[in-house]
């Protein structure tokens, strides 16, 4: 008996001492869930300045394609390659703002179909239904003039949306986005001005011709 009690006590101390170990072993691995859920939490980091953005320039790129659009067919050679490039910037654009507000869980914005007949006052830049109509009813210089100086006070409103979006906003993704419009938007301001600058000159130049032409037939 005293034999076996020194045999089998120290594999009794062993198993105990297994099991201890296993049962630490165990709460070392639990803490791993709430690491996941702080990850989700930064990738959808937004607050109400985000959210405003995206629902205002919605409508406002939508518009802007909408004016693009009418050029083809109507204005000169260098306004329709404008507006091919408006179309082809703010058509994306649209995309991705949309994809932000699903990936916030809020509902989406309201596009200009929703929008005929509604004050257009608190988004700035955007064109009333009767200028629209005035400019899908124009031709040639006369198009290319009202669309490149609506276009500006559209691009403008622009700019100034998304620098409120820049001072206030927090997601990385609107911030970006914004400093993209305005980064593209201000180029083209500064080439429609010039544009309509060239416009200004050519017809000044014309109407200063035939003065001359007449003085010279009258004497």
């Amino acid at each position: 008996m005293t034999v076996l009690k020194r045999v089998f006590m120290p594999a009794a101390t062993v198993l105990t001492t297994i099991a201890l170990l296993s049962a630490c072993g165990g709460t070392e691995e639990e803490p791993t869930a709430p690491a996941s859920e702080s990850s989700e939490g930064e990738t959808a980091e937004f607050n109400d300045a985000d959210v405003t953005f995206a629902r205002m320039m919605i409508p406002h790129h939508e518009q802007a394609v909408a004016m693009a659009e009418l050029a083809q067919g109507r204005g000169g050679e260098e306004v329709q390659a404008l507006a091919e490039e408006i179309q082809a910037a703010q058509g994306p654009e649209i995309d991705q703002l949309n994809a932000l507000l699903e990936s916030w869980a809020q509902e989406p914005a309201q596009g200009m179909e929703g929008m005929e007949g509604m004050d257009h006052d608190g988004m700035t830049g955007m064109m009333s239904e009767e200028q629209m109509a005035e400019l899908e009813a124009a031709e040639g210089e006369e198009f290319d003039t009202m669309f490149l100086q609506m276009m500006i006070e559209h691009h403008e409103g622009a700019v100034e949306t998304a620098q409120t979006e820049l001072d206030e906003g927090t997601n990385p993704e609107a911030r970006e986005l914004a400093q993209q419009v305005i980064d593209a938007q201000r180029a083209e301001i500064e080439q429609m001005n010039e544009m309509l600058g060239a416009e200004g000159q050519d017809s000044g130049d014309d109407d200063g011709a035939s003065p001359s032409e007449e003085d010279r037939g009258g004497r």
